[in-house]
């Protein structure tokens, strides 16, 4: 039979250390923090801030960003879901040729430029080290997903972790 447990919700975020021994020197030391509180970025909050980075990093360097965009957070796994991003004329012709898994690799080849911009705006908001960065494309429906593992929970954010009891 299996059991379900609720890992518990509270975890102190430490800041970012900016020295040059960092392994990502430059990132920040401070939380973001809420304008209207002082209070360092949670819940929606912190939702909305990783959406709207997210797309902005996206319309300053592709040229256009994602018609809607969700980001997910559940433990320390963050999850932003673009949709909608549209084609440029170019993958739009490459598409019509027949051949739309070049366009998800240019697409792909991209977010690998991008992964370390992506990366450094995670960890400024959430104040967390992102460990491993996932990245996924897809033509129809257009939806792409960056996935970020962070090195600790995000706080007030849980999960339900289902184990075997034998």
């Amino acid at each position: 039979m299996l059991a379900a447990s609720v890992r518990s919700l509270s975890c102190p975020r430490e800041p970012l250390d900016a020295s040059s021994d960092s392994p990502n020197p430059g990132v920040p030391t401070r939380d973001t923090q809420d304008p209207t509180t002082g209070d360092p970025l949670a819940g929606g909050h912190l939702l909305a801030a990783i959406s709207t980075s997210i797309v902005r990093i996206l319309r300053d360097h592709y040229g256009r960003g994602p018609m809607k965009a969700k980001t997910y957070a559940l433990d320390d796994i963050i999850v932003v879901v673009m949709r909608g991003s549209g084609f440029t004329r170019l993958e739009q012709t490459i598409m019509d040729s027949g051949e739309p898994d070049r366009v998800i690799a240019m697409r792909e080849d991209f977010q690998r430029v991008m992964a370390k911009l992506y990366r450094e705006t995670v960890e400024e908001l959430t104040g967390r080290r992102v460990l491993a960065f996932l990245s996924q494309a897809h033509v129809e429906p257009d939806i792409t997903m960056e996935i970020f593992f962070v090195d600790g929970p995000l706080e007030g954010f849980g999960v339900v972790e289902i184990t075997d009891p034998n």
